[in-house]
């Protein structure tokens, strides 16, 4: 959305299936919502689901993003579904490398410490780790050596294949992080609110992979060390399994909300052309509170 002195580009769509909540709260939400959002400079998109009422609220649900490492949570979940198919198992070892090859030629590029925001992997190259302690380093401190490790050992092909049986028709991981020829040209890992949406809603009933194979990404999404967003303004008894990405003029994070009276929704809150990262992150996480205090109101 663009600051109120310009046009709002805002497409909001709400659908009330069942449940307590009436259409003038409801109202109110989208309300609160479109003048916070309001302030800011940038477009944004949320899609929210609550389990125990089937509501919904659709914001740019459709809209294209720039994936960053919220892709990381369809990288999960493929491990694990290669895993279930006996491709290998969780505590198999691989040799830490810092090569990869480009999308674009094949060409070998390698990352930098100082452009990830996990550093201690660097240290080990030649050696070995298994693949839940990398998965587990992709996902809580978003690391982007494991990252690329991971997705050379399932594929990123594999990874969109399995968004698009799990019900996700536009999320697009093509490739690891920082291909940096690949991004020229605009070969982007791609996602959707909705689409987010609906992979966290099938962890959320056990329905990626197996049941306690959703359990456990829950364990480790539970983990998660960036919390800016979707939990920053949020009580402490309240859980959320979740993953963030960030790159220039974007901030996302998606996940599941575990409330203490055993309720869960799912909310996506996704951002792009952010102006002032700040003010964006903090419309956010006002967001966020405005949808739990429906929630729990």
């Amino acid at each position: 959305m663009k600051s109120q002195k310009a046009p709002l580009l805002i497409i909001m769509s709400l659908l009330v299936l069942s449940g307590c909540h009436s259409g003038a709260s409801l109202e109110k939400l989208e309300n609160q919502i479109n003048e916070e959002f309001g302030k800011v400079q940038g477009i944004f998109a949320v899609a929210f689901k609550d389990h125990s009422t089937e509501t919904v609220l659709f914001i740019n649900e459709h809209e294209s993003f720039h994936a960053a490492s919220t892709m990381k949570t369809p990288v999960l979940i493929e491990v694990y579904k290669q895993a279930s198919e006996g491709r290998f198992t969780l505590t198999d070892s691989i040799e830490m490398n810092n090569t990869f090859k480009s999308i674009v030629d094949g060409s070998l590029y390698s990352l930098k410490a100082e452009d990830d925001s996990e550093k201690e992997l660097y240290n080990i190259t030649g050696k070995k780790r298994t693949i839940s302690d990398l998965v587990y380093d992709m996902i809580i401190v978003s690391s982007n050596l494991a990252t690329n490790i991971i997705i050379e050992l399932v594929g990123a092909d594999n990874v969109t294949q399995t968004m698009r049986d799990l019900g996700a028709p536009d999320i697009q991981v093509l490739r690891g992080v920082e291909d940096i020829k690949a991004f020229e040209l605009g070969m982007s890992n791609t996602t959707t609110a909705y689409d987010l949406m609906v992979i966290f809603e099938r962890m959320a009933k056990g329905e990626t992979v197996s049941t306690e194979a959703s359990e456990a990404m829950i364990n480790i999404l539970l983990d998660q060390k960036f919390n800016k967003i979707i939990p920053a303004k949020l009580p402490d008894e309240v859980r959320v399994a979740h993953k963030t990405g960030a790159i220039t003029g974007v901030h996302h994070d998606s996940g599941i909300v575990f409330l203490p009276d055993g309720r869960n929704y799912v909310l996506v809150l996704l951002s792009k052309e952010v102006a002032n990262t700040d003010a964006g992150t903090s419309a956010q996480a006002n967001v966020s509170r405005y949808i739990y205090d429906f929630i729990t109101h």
